[in-house]
């Protein structure tokens, strides 16, 4: 099982989570790419730390809204859209490639991965993106996802996503964010739901059913109240409980 965190969302002065205690934990860094959040510094820095321990970088791309934190949607022409997921991951590839490693898959951020869950254009524009920039970056999204079945049939590598500390939907979509149990913040549930989606490949849903979750790949959100804390728990149970930890990409 892969391990990932969104990391470098912070803005010039203002940072938002613990980017370097996250690495030590994670094993794949989905990094901001300066659209929804983060800067060439920020990315610089994220970028050495995440080299240095051997993580996995991923290019986070987002909607061009630092002000929402590219949770807004925006409705994009298939063009534009395309064109600023290339620029994204090719910005965050040049910092890569200045600690010796290199962008390694895709992961769309807020508002544009639940729409293009759901919208034709917006899925198909993150995948002509990573037709022209590499086809081989595999992309991180929801199983059964508009982007998920797109990508299949673009041959391009698809890696389904779970989400330990957010709360599911019996359809098996997530919470939204503005709704009650939209986050799990209890360490110790985060971990058991991590556990669970390993080793029994389910979730439970906030009404209590239990839903399928073939994912290979756990998201622990690093702007989530006690991250640091959750991860570090989700780490060791999943370790207790006989799941080799290691990137995907």
């Amino acid at each position: 099982m892969d391990l990932n965190a969104d990391l470098g969302e912070g803005f010039g002065i203002w940072r938002l989570g613990d980017d370097e205690a996250l690495l030590d934990v994670v094993t794949s860094a989905n990094v901001a790419c300066g659209f929804h959040g983060g800067d060439p510094s920020t990315m610089r820095r994220v970028c050495a730390a995440a080299a240095e321990r051997g993580v996995a970088i991923g290019a986070q791309v987002g909607y061009r809204d630092l002000a929402g934190f590219g949770r807004r949607h925006i409705e994009y022409g298939f063009t534009e859209l395309r064109d600023e997921v290339t620029y994204q991951i090719g910005a965050l590839d040049a910092f890569c490639r200045a600690f010796g490693t290199r962008v390694r898959y895709l992961k769309p951020h807020g508002a544009l991965y639940h729409a293009a869950a759901v919208d034709q254009a917006q899925a198909a524009a993150l995948v002509a993106a990573v037709n022209d920039y590499d086809r081989e970056l595999p992309v991180l999204c929801a199983p059964g996802s508009v982007l998920a079945q797109l990508a299949v049939g673009a041959g391009v590598r698809v890696v389904a996503e779970g989400f330990a500390d957010r709360g599911y939907l019996p359809n098996g979509s997530l919470v939204p964010r503005t709704a009650l149990g939209a986050l799990v913040t209890d360490p110790d549930q985060v971990a058991e739901r991590a556990v669970r989606m390993a080793t029994e490949r389910t979730v439970v849903a906030v009404d209590g059913t239990v839903i399928p979750c073939q994912v290979d790949s756990i998201c622990l959100h690093g702007d989530t109240p006690g991250a640091v804390a959750s991860a570090t728990m989700v780490r060791a149970a999943l370790l207790d409980a006989g799941v080799q930890l290691t990137p995907f990409a």
